[in-house]
């Protein structure tokens, strides 16, 4: 069942930013169509949590696990951030309907872009946090990917495995040569951004209940994945969700230094990775068959990233 399409934009603030980074093989889609996870209804949160946070502003911030590129044929504005009128945070806000909502979640943002403008094309749009004030009551952010290089780390993987598909751990071998794992490397050196950007996030919305989202399950977490729908080969399989739990981990720390909550969005979406059949996968392979960006959440991806962060404001 389709839910009715509300949105709510505060007077006179800009909402977005532009796309940057590598855009994945869109041409390889073969979509179906898109799949429900089922509706995320007001009805979600106890009515106490609802009404007060109902009084106030909901801000959303993020990468294109928030905006959902592909996932539905209208995309809000600016149309460089590929950002869904279904993506999780326009659900969040049918759910709860705050006073005043602001979406600016962008492909391609990195924890730089939600503090800087984000340019693409001709133009710049505004720092995300632009659209942060005093009166927030709810921030969410979703971001780390794009810093330690999802985009190029899936492009680059997928080239190696062809070289050593079936034996061999090729991707593994390229980030962990000379001894040093360079993407272990990464998570750590984008942990003091993610604490730096929470700070100023609490600083420009102090009264706010900040919300700091995780990735969910992108492999299996048992077993040698499934080229080709996502081309990784076999022996990589293992490292790769290492890095993604590694991932997950340093945003958990972050957010616990900070202060502020962390939604755990990967132990409920396990069974739902994008090698499970098209009904069951929330998370979408490098051939998609249902409406999303390759290796990016589909619609039932999205809506369960709602139910979660729904469920986390008890």
């Amino acid at each position: 069942m389709s839910m009715p399409k509300t949105t709510w934009r505060r007077p006179g603030r800009s909402a977005g930013v532009v796309i940057t980074g590598i855009l994945l093989p869109v041409l390889l889609c073969s979509c179906k169509g898109t799949q429900e996870a089922g509706p995320v209804a007001a009805g979600s949160l106890p009515a106490q949590a609802h009404s007060n946070l109902s009084d106030g502003s909901y801000v959303a911030l993020g990468d294109s696990y928030t905006s959902a590129p592909l996932v539905t044929d209208e995309a809000i504005n600016p149309s460089g951030c590929m950002r869904s009128d279904e993506d999780y945070p326009e659900l969040v806000a049918r759910a709860l309907r705050p006073r005043s909502f602001t979406n600016m979640s962008c492909f391609g943002a990195s924890t730089y872009d939600i503090s800087h403008p984000q340019q693409a094309n001709d133009r710049a749009n505004p720092p995300q946090i632009s659209a942060l004030s005093p009166a927030d009551t709810l921030v969410t952010v979703q971001v780390g990917g794009d810093d330690i290089g999802f985009s190029h780390i899936v492009a680059t993987c997928g080239v190696l495995s062809l070289t050593q598909l079936w034996k061999g751990a090729p991707c593994m071998e390229h980030y962990t040569a000379g001894g040093t794992d360079t993407l272990a490397q990464a998570i750590a050196r984008t942990a003091p951004k993610i604490v730096a950007m929470l700070t100023q996030i609490r600083q420009r919305s102090p009264g706010a209940r900040i919300l700091l989202i995780g990735y969910p399950d992108i492999l299996p977490v048992s077993g040698n994945g499934c080229w080709p729908l996502v081309p990784i080969a076999r022996d990589d399989v293992p490292y790769l969700r290492t890095v993604e739990t590694g991932l997950n981990a340093m945003l958990a720390a972050s957010a616990r230094k900070v202060g502020v909550s962390y939604v755990d969005t990967y132990q409920g979406s396990i069974g739902h990775d994008a090698c499970q059949s098209s009904d069951d996968k929330w998370v979408e392979g490098m051939i998609p068959t249902s409406r999303a960006m390759p290796m990016h959440p589909n619609a039932a991806g999205e809506q369960a990233m709602a139910r979660v962060i729904l469920a986390s404001l008890h």
